[in-house]
């Protein structure tokens, strides 16, 4: 339950494999346009969320699921209201969704990344940029030496700050100042811990992005090498920012349900990318959604692992107490 979408992916997964996609589902859901002023999802957002997140539940019983992970991210989280919706979620369709922690979204997601690139690919930097938050993480490990999450989503923003169709130049620039300032201290932290050896981008947007400068269309396969340039993206804000959302839905790439916000989106992948002092960013088709299934595929194997561990110590003792009795 992200930010723009209810999105239900069913998998075919196993210890030791790669999560194979069956089937791929989602509705669009916007909660950010349904936040009161005290920062509460009003009641017409909490229906939407249940009839998305009922709808889902239904497919996947269809799809003869044996297991469900459903979780939320920042739009539910960051909510005044979070846990009521998420009781009357779970009333109405059965389904508890569990809610992620801005630095465990930014952790999972760079699990994927790494599970994507391998070892070879030394010190990671990720970036990814939701609807309601951005997440920035660095390693060289599985698990991030450093890893934030930040309120610096493509439809918060936004919403919280564009109220004409383009967007005022004015607005944009004091958009861009806003965003720098909150990126000093994650930023400052991230290159203390290293420079990349690979830099990535991960999320619908940077893809969007990556597209709208030239990156191969998603019908070319997930194997395909996407790269995003800071100089291209600087081009392409000065021309995407004078556009209508209409105007910009005709590009290819660019779905009407974020034309509106692909501005926002892109002014963040700058600014990150400024602040890191990245020029180019690869585009990994793996991120959250991929980064949980992996994670419960590595629970599963580690409890199959400590079974056997333990019928292994039992067997161990039998065999010994027969040996203690064929001396005696």
């Amino acid at each position: 339950m992200g930010s723009n979408t209810v999105h239900l992916v069913a998998v075919d997964a196993k210890p030791g494999g790669h999560p194979t996609a069956m089937s791929d589902w989602k509705t669009t859901m916007k909660l950010v346009e349904f936040l009161d002023k005290d920062g509460a999802i009003d009641d017409k957002g909490v229906s939407k969320l249940v009839s998305g997140v009922g709808e889902a539940r239904e497919l996947a019983t269809q799809l003869g699921c044996e297991e469900l992970l459903p979780f939320a991210t920042s739009a539910i989280r960051s909510a005044t209201n979070a846990d009521d919706v998420l009781d009357v979620v779970e009333k109405e369709t059965g389904v508890r969704l569990e809610i992620l922690s801005g630095e465990d979204e930014a952790r999972l997601t760079f699990l994927a990344v790494r599970r994507w690139y391998g070892w070879s690919a030394g010190r990671i930097t990720n970036l990814d940029i939701g609807g309601g938050s951005l997440e920035l993480s660095t390693g060289t490990d599985e698990n991030p030496d450093a890893a934030f999450s930040l309120d610096l989503g493509a439809a918060r923003l936004t919403h919280n700050w564009f109220d004409t169709d383009p967007p005022e130049r004015k607005k944009v620039n004091i958009l861009r100042d806003y965003i720098d300032a909150e990126l000093v201290e994650p930023a400052r932290a991230m290159r203390n811990c290293g420079r990349a050896d690979l830099a990535v981008g991960t999320s619908k947007t940077f893809r969007t992005l990556a597209r709208l400068t030239g990156a191969a269309p998603s019908s070319a396969g997930p194997r395909v090498t996407r790269t995003l340039t800071a100089p291209g993206l600087r081009q392409l804000i000065a021309f995407i920012s004078r556009m209508t959302a209409a105007d910009r839905a005709e590009l290819e790439g660019v779905s009407a349900v974020r034309s509106h916000q692909i501005v926002a989106g892109a002014l963040v992948a700058e600014a990150a990318m400024r602040a890191l002092g990245l020029e180019q960013l690869q585009i990994c088709p793996w991120a959250l959604r991929e980064g949980v299934i992996l994670r419960r595929i590595d629970t599963a194997a580690m409890a199959e692992m400590t079974e056997l561990a333990g019928t292994g110590v039992a067997l161990d003792t039998q065999v010994q107490g027969s040996k203690e009795g064929r001396k005696k």
